[in-house]
């Protein structure tokens, strides 16, 4: 099988590609991606000479590119996304542009292809928020609350439609927050981790009483493979862990996992429209797929860790440039609050 990745140079998408070329001996993969700040050809050090691998850099929004890059493969899985919802606060635009426009751009391609399978990777903030008790699933209504999570909704309706318009054989997943190596710094977890090794403040908005629920990049990825291999044209698949705590209680097991003290937490502000709870109820894909995440929590995290405490070459090179500026317009002067 020839596989289109797009997004393939970004956290998730570089994890789903390293898993496919080892995995899927049988598959072939052109990696589509735009190299924005989150796409980091660093990501793909160890892949990207592989024979069953090519890589095109292009945006989904630039349907000459898109067309070109899709002529020659039999699958889509559709990973690349502005996913950052403080920027999309911010900035809208991007959003709109990149999930939205670029979505229909590839499903327009993806049909005149004739792709024989197309897996579109969303989020479980479509859903909006919950209260302290109930879960997610598949037939919960659509009700974002940020300018990142409408334009995960919209791309997500724009996928519907191709099914049930042009009978396309698409398939979404939908999953929790994600965490694991080679993430961008501007997202929790590695935040935390480069603060607390470098001595910064560590900014938790509000009160940190957040709760998210949270799985390892890698059962994330394998979870999409089941989907690519599996699931049924029309379908959603929530893919979630059962690892669920408020966004305190994790930097404090991240703290003590780096043995740096909790003096550096700094309560800033809270952001507009904060989603309080996200729980997702996965039995549904556990059950058809035959697939549950492998790696427990403290386990990854200890992982996620260690990973960043020897790579801080990778790190530092992310941190330079446009994500400073980006630190210092959301976190900075929230923190001198």
């Amino acid at each position: 099988m020839r596989l289109l990745i797009t997004g393939g140079a970004g956290f998730i998408g570089s994890c789903f590609v390293r898993l496919v070329l080892a995995e899927c001996p049988d598959v072939a993969v052109t990696n589509l991606d735009a190299l924005t700040y989150a796409g980091n050809p660093d990501n793909l050090a160890d892949v990207l000479h592989h024979p069953r691998h090519r890589f095109v850099h292009g945006s989904i929004t630039d349907r000459t590119v898109v067309q070109e890059s899709i002529k020659d493969v039999d699958a889509v899985v559709h990973i690349a996304a502005e996913s950052h919802v403080d920027r999309s606060i911010a900035s809208a635009d991007p959003f709109v542009q990149t999930n939205v426009v670029g979505t229909q751009i590839l499903l327009d391609a993806a049909r005149q292809r004739g792709i024989q399978r197309f897996v579109h990777v969303s989020t479980d903030e479509v859903y909006g928020s919950l209260g302290e008790s109930g879960e997610f699933t598949e037939s919960s209504p659509l009700s974002p609350n940020s300018p990142y999570s409408a334009s995960k909704a919209a791309s997500d309706l724009m996928v519907r439609a191709a099914f049930h318009t042009h009978q396309m054989p698409v398939m979404i997943t939908r999953c929790t927050n994600n965490y694991g190596p080679r993430q961008f710094p501007e997202k929790l977890i590695p935040l935390v981790i480069n603060n607390a090794m470098t001595g910064q403040p560590i900014p938790v908005y509000g009160t940190g009483a957040n709760i998210r629920n949270w799985i390892h990049v890698e059962d994330h990825c394998r979870g999409i493979l089941r989907v690519l291999e599996a699931g049924e044209p029309g379908e959603v698949y929530n893919l979630g862990s059962d690892d669920e705590l408020t966004n305190l209680e994790l930097i404090r097991r991240l703290l003590s996992i780096i043995g740096a003290n909790e003096s550096l937490i700094r309560y800033v502000s809270d952001r507009p429209g904060h989603d309080f709870r996200y729980s997702l109820n996965s039995a549904r894909s556990r059950k058809l797929l035959n697939w549950s995440p492998q790696i427990a929590l403290d386990r990854g995290l200890a992982d996620t860790v260690a990973w960043y405490q020897g790579n801080r070459a990778w790190l530092e090179r992310v941190r330079t440039g446009e994500y400073r500026q980006y630190y210092a317009q959301h976190y900075e002067s929230r923190l001198a609050e």
